[in-house]
Order: structure tokens, then sequence, then C-alpha cells
């Protein structure tokens, strides 16, 4: 008998990360599936919940929240967490993410937001940053007499004079973009809120142009390149466009970023590490005057830290994090 399963169109794809069909679904082959979030993790003890930033456009948030030694109202540092994965893949909902940002913040004990923003190619860039903006003018509207959606565990137990935003590759772009549009001057948080500090674990930059030891061969053809066209096709300047080139002449300067205090890893065996020693050079030259931190992880591949937390190299990654958030 002849089968009636119908092969469906497929109308463009990122290889080997996703497809998208003639009708409209996406169909993804990377990421680790979703889990809930628990009352209490039993490897850190840490609670996690999912609240909604907001409905339209769709913006939510996992909370992580470490166990409380001292007293019920004890304060907490803050760490507004955007997750990797290309602006395309991945979620704060995902099995690793829940396994990640538990542990940080059981390490660190830190009061983790973790945002789920709105992923390309459902929704092009530049929304990821928009939802980005508008989770941290969410979160730090708690500082003031009138949160929106307030939420109880950010009210009893975060400390506004110690807020962190942060992320990994995609994430950390969307962190750095945050504290320019602090630092700038431009715009400002609720409650008047500063910046502490950014952690940017191997953040996602590229231009048209490669820079220190990558190569010029097949840099046309290069992942990010790729990554950047389907997730921005529309970006002025293309992939020199400032929120993914820094250094791009119509970039705001890295002297405005809006925080005292970044810190930056690498990793040796990743295609982005020449990209984390260019940026953390660039931010030294420009002026900015505040304390910038390069930690190079040799012999480890992208984003190793979430994949393998068990390991050396990770444990002193997280350590090296926990000290940063204080």
């Amino acid at each position: 008998m002849a089968s009636t399963t119908t092969q469906k169109e497929v109308d463009r794809e990122l290889p080997p990360l996703l497809k998208v069909y003639k009708d409209g679904t996406v169909e993804r082959f990377l990421g680790s599936s979703f889990v809930p979030p628990s009352p209490e993790d039993p490897e850190t003890g840490v609670s996690s919940k999912d609240i909604v930033i907001s409905e339209n456009p769709s913006i939510s948030a996992r909370l992580h929240l470490p166990k409380l030694i001292n007293h019920e109202s004890q304060k907490l540092p803050i760490l507004v967490y955007y997750h990797g994965g290309a602006f395309c893949l991945e979620s704060a909902f995902s099995f690793l993410h829940q396994r990640y940002l538990n542990i940080v913040a059981s390490q660190a004990n830190v009061l983790v937001v973790s945002v789920e923003y709105r992923l390309a190619p459902e929704h092009p860039l530049p929304a990821a940053y928009e939802d980005g903006w508008a989770a941290l003018k969410w979160v730090t509207s708690h500082s003031t007499n009138n949160p929106t959606n307030s939420e109880p565990w950010l009210i009893k137990h975060g400390d506004f004079n110690r807020f962190y935003i942060g992320g990994d590759t995609a994430g950390a772009n969307i962190a750095h973009n945050a504290a320019l549009r602090v630092g700038g001057g431009v715009e400002t948080l609720p409650g008047d809120v500063k910046i502490s500090g950014a952690l940017l674990a191997f953040p996602l930059f590229w231009s048209s142009k490669p820079v220190l030891s990558e190569p010029v061969e097949g840099h046309e053809q290069s992942s990010p390149m790729q990554v950047w066209n389907f997730v921005y096709p529309d970006a002025p300047g293309g992939i020199d466009n400032p929120l993914i080139n820094p250094l791009a002449p119509s970039a705001p300067s890295l002297a405005t970023l809006g925080c005292p205090k970044i810190l930056i890893f690498v990793a040796g065996k990743d295609d982005l590490r020449d990209r984390g020693i260019w940026y953390y050079e660039a931010v030294k030259k420009s002026g900015w005057n505040g304390d910038v931190e390069l930690i190079q992880v040799e012999d480890e591949e992208h984003c190793f830290q979430i994949y393998h937390p068990e390991t050396e190299n990770s444990k002193n990654m997280i350590n090296r994090i926990a000290s940063f958030l204080v």
C-alpha cells in the first residue's frame, strides 16, 4: 500500500541548527528538552519557579532562589541572565539551563532571573534585544514602590545595590548591548538602578573582516555570519551592525558601557575565542572607566561549563563567577 505521507517543503534552513518549512513551521535539531521548575532541587537545594513578564509580547522568566541560610528575609545579589543559542535555540526552561543556573545560584548565593526571550526565525531580531531590555526594566521596577506584575521573591530577597547582568554567547551579546543602552545616558532603569557588573561568557560578536588569528579564507561562510544573516535578515549594515560588531563605525563608544566591571570568558577550542579577546582589548583601549578581566580556559569547547558542569574546569569557572557576583 502506498504511503500517504507527504514531505514538507523547506523554505529556508540554517544547518545544522534548524529548518523552516513553507507552511511556517520550524524544526529545531539542537537544544535540550524543557523541564519544569522545582520547589527544591535535590542536588543544590535551589528553588525555581516560572513567571510571566509580559503577555504581549510574550516574555517570561525562570527564577532560581538559593537555599536561604540566615533568615527568611535575606537579601541576595540579583543576576539577570540571558541564555545562549544563536538567538534561535535553547530556553530558560531547558534542562541544560535549569541545571546550570541552579548550580550558579547555589554556589554564588544569588537570585537568578533567567529570561525567556522570543527566538528567531519566528521572531527575527531585534525582538530578543527588546525582550531583554523589557525584562531588565521589569526586574528593576521591583526596586520602586510601584513594581509591574510584582514578584515576591524579588521584593523580599533582591538586593538592587548588587544587580548584575550576563549570559552566554548570544545571551552575552544581549547583556553587552543592554549595558551600552544604560551607559549611553539615553535610558535609565526604574528606580535608577545601576548595573554592578556584566558577565560575558563566550560572547557572540562578529564583523565583515576577520580579527586576530581568525582565518581569512571562508570568513564569508563562517557560522556566525550565517547565523546573523538568518536571525536578522534586515539588519542595517548587515554583519557590521553595531549589535553584532561593537567596533562598527556607527557603534556607540565602549567607553560608555554602563557598569563598573566586566568579566569575560573564552575557551581555547571555541571559534568565538578570538572575538572575546578582541572585545576585551577594545574595551581596555576605549577609555572606559571600569575593570575588565579576561579568563581564557584552554583545551575547552564552547559553553563547556553548561554541558559538563561536573568537570574541574567548569567548577573553577563557576567559582570565579561566584566571586564576581558579590
